[in-house]
């Protein structure tokens, strides 16, 4: 029987990320089990604490000595308190443990913030990873060398497993779920729990911050440029020259700042404002897309779906309020 453990620990851990996982892996093993097949996992909490209590105190964990489990099959690390450097500095046993069980021949599972611990244990330099986009910040700023793509809903890489943000950790235990059972079980436990087994990115769901707490004046000043002209026509060669520097440097100085070009800054912000358009209003599709200063509507469609994952179309039938009352 292989076994599962989900870690816990010290300072903060999302309770839902934790609760999730076990019910879903547990009601897998069940199901496996009356379908005439033996128990296949086995379920546990582990940790350096003896408790963990979350929410005003509301709710407490209390997890097993995780020195006492010498080998485990999977790991599975929930979501973190978004005080990234705290809590790696409180967890250094549970980071090296994990690192050790990986190496003994483990897997290893991060939900959403947790990416940041499994990041600590030098297990995802140079590899790909997820985790919630509004933690992109935080997390490039940490691990410079890890391929973070938000865009992604799931990451599988040699026996490391990354998903995005919120209750999108329930797509990665269903992939796990399919992994360590089979199809079958998965789909079963996707009717069961409701959740949608096709889902593949959290684009949709990706809110564009305007990226200006990096404190160049100068790259602060284009961006809000952008922002004040998004119909017009914008030359960045002329930008930079309003700004007294050479094309070469404003592009060099524009991604360090902001972590996009200019061409995608410019497209993200349009894309953006596209958004709140289609979520609020009742313009539409040409509506919008001349207002955020695209006159090709095909452009358009290509880069709102490559920002979003969606058709602009799409995105309005599945966001838009009125749609959503009239559907209801």
């Amino acid at each position: 029987m292989k076994q599962v453990i989900i870690v816990i620990p010290e300072g903060y851990a999302n309770l839902s990320s934790i609760t999730g996982s076990f019910e879903i892996l547990t009601r897998a093993n069940d199901y496996w089990q009356r379908m005439g097949n033996k128990p296949l996992i086995e379920v546990r909490l582990a940790g350096f604490v003896t408790e963990l209590k979350l929410d005003v105190g509301f709710f407490s964990i209390h997890p097993e000595d995780i020195k006492a489990i010498k080998k485990t099959d999977l790991i599975i690390i929930p979501s973190l308190s978004h005080e990234y450097d705290r809590m790696l500095k409180e967890n250094k046993e549970l980071i090296q443990w994990i690192k050790e069980q990986y190496l003994a021949g483990a897997e290893v599972a991060s939900i959403c913030t947790g990416a940041f611990l499994l990041a600590a244990t030098g297990l995802l330099e140079g590899k790909n990873c997820s985790t919630h986009w509004n933690a992109a910040a935080g997390f490039k700023r940490l691990f410079p060398n890890i391929k973070l793509h938000i865009d992604k809903l799931l990451t599988a890489e040699k026996g490391i497993y990354t998903n995005g943000g919120a209750f999108s950790f329930l797509n990665l235990i269903l992939f796990l779920v399919e992994k360590y059972f089979d199809r079958q079980t998965a789909i079963y436990c996707s009717k069961i729990f409701q959740i949608d087994i096709e889902r593949t990115s959290q684009s949709p769901f990706f809110i564009f911050q305007t990226q200006k707490n990096h404190g160049d004046e100068l790259i602060g000043k284009a961006q809000t440029y952008i922002e004040e002209n998004l119909g017009e026509k914008i030359s960045f060669e002329e930008l930079a020259s309003k700004l007294a520097v050479s094309r070469r440097n404003f592009d060099r100085r524009f991604i360090k700042a902001t972590g996009n070009t200019p061409v995608e800054y410019l497209q993200r912000v349009k894309i953006e404002v596209a958004k709140k358009a289609l979520e609020r209003g009742r313009k539409n599709i040409y509506e919008v897309m001349s207002e955020v200063g695209y006159s090709d509507d095909k452009a358009f469609r290509e880069v709102f779906k490559k920002i979003t994952g969606l058709s602009p179309l799409d995105y309005r039938a599945k966001y838009n309020n009125e749609t959503v009352l009239i559907s209801n």
